[in-house]
């Protein structure tokens, strides 16, 4: 085996679309429904700019509501499939304060805010990470529905697993404003649905 054929790092990175579209916002959303506003407005702008799917993220000191990392869909951008908007806002909230374990920091309790229910990796991913609290828009069959991705085979009480890691889950903030994120990206003709079983659907 030829070593220096073997790849040694693999990352992503957040496009400047992203740091100008939050550039003008407070440092601190007070509440859930503003920092969930700010998930829609980067899911939306995240499909346009053709960098990944329709799916934003963030992580926030909960009691503060300080932004400590915003997260979008990278796939299409980083070429990884492991680049969803959850593992991206996990994983830069995690570089920023040194630590694989949000829990564990002067934030505690971290809020990780999503703009629909994780699918089945992101479900692991959020799990892992150290939050303590995770907000979504909605959660349901209404996103494979309208985008035509797969969220994977989630187990029905997957709030309840949650729960019983000490993470508690707040649901339906600003439910239509993610509905409307989906439709809109329905409505592409030209959009690219990539489920990762050799081919995409369109």
């Amino acid at each position: 085996m030829n070593v220096n054929d073997l790849p040694r790092t693999f990352g992503a990175r957040l496009p400047d679309w992203v740091l100008d579209e939050v550039s003008e916002d407070p440092s601190q959303l007070s509440t859930v429904e503003d920092r969930m506003r700010l998930v829609h407005r980067l899911a939306e702008r995240n499909h346009r700019e053709d960098t990944g799917g329709p799916f934003a993220a963030l992580v926030a000191d909960a009691g503060s509501g300080e932004i400590l990392s915003v997260g979008v869909n990278l796939v299409l951008a980083s070429g990884l499939s492991s680049a969803h908007a959850e593992v991206v806002a996990l994983s830069l909230a995690q570089a920023r304060l040194g630590t694989w374990d949000l829990a564990s920091t002067a934030h505690a309790p971290v809020e990780l805010v999503v703009n629909w229910r994780p699918c089945v990796m992101c479900y692991g991913a959020s799990m892992w990470a150290g939050v303590q609290r995770l907000v979504i828009a909605g959660e349901g069959d209404i996103v494979e529905e309208l985008t035509g991705f797969d969220e994977g085979p989630m187990r029905e009480d997957w709030k309840a697993q949650f729960e019983r890691r000490g993470i508690t889950v707040v649901s339906d903030v600003l439910r239509d404003g993610a509905i409307e994120v989906f439709t809109s990206y329905s409505k592409r003709t030209d959009k690219l649905v990539y489920n990762g079983r050799g081919h995409t659907a369109s």
